[in-house]
């Protein structure tokens, strides 16, 4: 009884290990075709495969300015405009050079920083010496002593009175000089004086000048059949002038001859376009290079032409 407990100890322990390596074969016959991308094929399906792994294509290059393949870093190209006033950097010797000539152009203008000319009021004191000569009196002998100043005689009759200076108007037609016109009406006339040609109408002189015509000081010399009107009658001591808007006129004839003022000669208003000036200390009024020092005469504020002669 005992050899047959024994007998069937070893046949159930031989039976385990047989299952025991049929499981074993079965498992790794298993893995072994899943590894080749199979399995266990279902009956109606076909087996799937895995695809192939794409390989990473290769790293392009940039392409060169020049359209190559070549990896050139492209350059930007330099600026082909001029500037001017602009601060140049020099990156090789990290220095800043900047440019000190400066020529600004504004809208097509080119500014000229040695005349500038800026006028608000668009009236502009023009210089003339042809109308600012003041002739001597000779007939009259000067009583008082002139005003001497910064090496200069200022000859008057009259004492000295300050009064301000308020411009007198004209009217409507009339303009200071400095002021510019695009047109000038159907009156206007042309006046030629040592072969200049000047406009003239109504009292106001008229010289060309780009786009139109400015208003300028009457040149000495110059003829005109009528004079305004609004001309007022001064004595100058030997002949009577014809003065309006600061222009001086003598009868010559049949017409009117633009004069320098006479020294002396008394007038009660000037134009726009005078400045008002101290010599030590007296205020004159001075209009183109011409002097008038403030005056009461008869109880009214007028102004005296002064001689002005340099102190030998």
């Amino acid at each position: 009884m005992k050899n047959l407990k024994t007998l069937l100890k070893k046949s159930a322990l031989f039976c385990l290990s047989v299952s025991f390596f049929l499981i074993s074969t079965e498992g790794f016959g298993q893995r072994k075709l899943g590894g080749h991308g199979g399995g266990i094929r279902k009956s109606g399906n076909a087996a799937q495969t895995r695809p192939a792994r794409q390989t990473k294509p290769a790293t392009q290059t940039r392409p060169g300015a020049n359209g190559s393949g070549v990896n050139n870093k492209a350059t930007r190209p330099a600026n082909s405009g001029n500037r001017n006033n602009t601060t140049n950097i020099n990156r090789n010797n990290n220095t800043i050079n900047k440019n000190g000539n400066r020529n600004t152009n504004i809208s097509g203008r080119t500014r000229n920083n040695n005349n500038v000319n800026i006028n608000v009021n668009n009236n502009i004191n023009v210089r003339n010496n042809r109308n600012t000569v003041v002739r001597r009196n000779n007939t009259i002998v000067y009583v008082r002593p002139p005003y001497r100043y910064g090496g200069y005689r200022y000859n008057t009759f009259h004492p000295y009175y300050y009064h301000p200076y308020h411009p007198y108007y004209w009217g409507p037609v009339w303009h200071p000089w400095g002021f510019f016109v695009a047109t000038l009406a159907v009156t206007a006339i042309v006046v030629s004086v040592e072969s200049t040609q000047y406009h003239y109408d109504q009292g106001v002189w008229y010289s060309p000048s780009s786009g139109g015509y400015t208003a300028v000081p009457a040149p000495v010399g110059g003829t005109v059949n009528n004079i305004p009107s609004g001309a007022q009658t001064v004595n100058t001591g030997t002949v009577n002038n014809y003065y309006y808007g600061g222009t001086y006129y003598e009868k010559d004839g049949s017409s009117y001859k633009v004069v320098a003022p006479t020294a002396g000669t008394l007038v009660e208003s000037l134009p726009e376009g005078g400045e008002e000036v101290t010599i030590g200390d007296v205020k004159y009024i001075k209009f183109g290079e011409t002097y008038y020092q403030p005056v009461k005469v008869d109880g009214k504020d007028k102004y005296e032409v002064a001689l002005v002669e340099e102190d030998k």
